[in-house]
């Protein structure tokens, strides 16, 4: 939607998922020295204090025990409001030009069960403006359940890789090529692209859940996804506190990967300082996205 309300109107240049931007001067000439998604990456990892949040999920669950909140889902529609917000970061490169996604999306890999031999499946969440930790909460929890009942791949993104997958190398490779030529010219079919991890706006990582701490998670030049958040563990750390007292409080490390591309380090600053009001005051996560979190920039 455009500022005044009325909905966007395509026009030439546009692709069927993004709307093109004119660059500045810098961004285009950064697009053509580094066309390469991959040669322009900018690696942060920080700790989040989540000490609130903690207490926050305590009474939330106490008073639902029948339904339990995670601090995962905490973390995604954290993600959701940081980029409502923050709309530079549904921003990507592709084929020298700049482009604005049309929809927010956020995507995870489930693992079908803790298991080393066990498979994965791709998941992809379309937060809307309405959307609440709750009602992100429960599609979460309802497609994981629905994505565990089978040990292997039921439909979608998950079978249209294994029938690919099963063809022989001397057609993959120019079949692939194709594939690759298409995504340059913005030209993927939807069947292709639809609940694939690379087309979204960001690809998360729950490494918290296998008691891993967050790591670097190179991005990818195939496909429009310019951003990747890995979740570490939650755990205990002393911390100085802005009076000069030391307490135990609850940490979350997190690694987050970026297209330097699409915004300048200010921007991605403050994008991270958002995600950190957030979790500093959790009941933000109770308004509806497209309401301003009363963040001051």
């Amino acid at each position: 939607m455009s500022e005044s309300g009325k909905k966007y109107k395509r026009r030439w240049g546009d692709r069927w998922d993004a709307r093109r931007v004119k660059a500045p001067g810098l961004q285009t000439i950064m697009g053509y020295l580094w066309p390469k998604r991959t040669d322009c990456e900018v690696y942060l990892k920080d700790n989040i204090d989540a000490t609130n949040l903690v207490a926050y999920l305590e009474k939330k669950n106490a008073e639902h025990p029948e339904y339990k909140t995670t601090l995962f889902h905490c973390a995604i529609t954290g993600m959701a409001r940081m980029v409502m917000e923050r709309p530079l970061l549904k921003r990507f490169i592709q084929g020298y030009r700049l482009y604005e996604k049309n929809e927010l999306s956020i995507s995870f890999i489930v693992k079908r069960k803790f298991a080393d031999d066990a498979e994965e499946s791709l998941m992809v969440l379309f937060p809307k403006e309405d959307d609440t930790i709750d009602s992100i909460s429960k599609h979460i929890v309802g497609e994981v359940k629905e994505t565990r009942k089978s040990e292997h791949a039921t439909g979608g993104i998950d079978e249209l890789l294994d029938k690919f997958a099963a063809l022989p190398r001397f057609i993959l490779i120019p079949v692939f090529r194709i594939i690759r030529w298409l995504d340059f010219w913005g030209k993927t079919p939807k069947a292709l692209t639809e609940g694939d991890t690379h087309y979204t706006t960001i690809l998360a990582s729950n490494l918290g859940s296998i008691k891993c701490p967050s790591v670097y998670h190179h991005l990818n030049n195939y496909g429009t996804n310019s951003i990747i958040i890995t979740i570490g563990t939650l755990h205990k750390e002393e911390v100085l506190m802005p009076d000069g007292t030391k307490e135990i409080r609850d940490i979350i490390d997190v690694g987050a990967t970026l297209d330097e591309r699409i915004a300048d380090g200010f921007y991605f600053a403050k994008s991270l300082k958002l995600i950190k009001y957030i979790f500093d005051n959790p009941e933000i996560l109770e308004k509806p996205l497209g309401e301003p979190s009363g963040f001051e920039y």
